[in-house]
């Protein structure tokens, strides 16, 4: 299966969308709201319909960046958040993204929708954007990884053994607050560069 532009776009167009849960993830909901510096700079990558994004925009968060390769979310984004400039939405592929020195990349879905041959690639690309003490945070899946997907599965071992070289692993469990649908499957974690 080829993961290209045409296939997130057929499937915004199809509203086949089988992922978006209709509103901000309970654990990123809860990671937000304990952040306190709203002038950091943050990348949801493939944000879809950017729940988390319009609720870091509600929040006072005004330095929020997205990447997406299908064009339709980032006009969802737009039309939701109209005050968002348009260098804050980046159309294109995530591992062409222009920009740096993130304080945080926020994910949730974006990893597990990648082709699993990109997870080396996925990794160098962030520890590339972020700025030293920058952090990746949010949700990865805890099933198993097949051939099936996206979402493509995972497991707490192939994310140490992905992450550690470039991060330190601060947090990475069991996530206690996922959504009826996806617990006991969801790892909440907080990397750093």
């Amino acid at each position: 299966m080829n993961l290209n532009r045409s296939y997130w776009e057929e499937r915004y167009k199809s509203e086949n969308l089988g992922w978006d849960i209709g509103d901000i993830s309970t654990p990123l909901k809860a990671y937000i709201d304990q952040l306190t510096n709203k002038s950091i700079k943050i990348l949801v990558p493939g944000a879809g319909n950017g729940y988390e994004v319009v609720y870091l925009f509600q929040k006072d968060f005004q330095k929020v960046f997205v990447a997406d390769l299908a064009r339709q979310p980032l006009e969802n984004i737009k039309q939701q958040i109209p005050e968002i400039a348009a260098k804050q939405l980046f159309y294109g592929d995530f591992f062409d993204l222009p920009f740096k020195d993130f304080d945080l990349i926020l994910e949730q879905t974006f990893f597990c929708a990648l082709n699993p041959s990109l997870r080396n690639n996925y990794v160098e690309k962030m520890y590339d954007i972020l700025r030293p003490g920058g952090k990746i945070a949010g949700l990865f899946f805890d099933f198993p990884l097949t051939e099936a997907g996206p979402p493509f599965g995972g497991s707490k071992e192939e994310y140490i053994r992905l992450f550690s070289n470039k991060f330190q692993i601060k947090t990475l469990e069991n996530s206690y607050n996922s959504i009826g649908p996806r617990a006991g499957k969801e790892l909440f974690f907080i990397f750093e560069k």
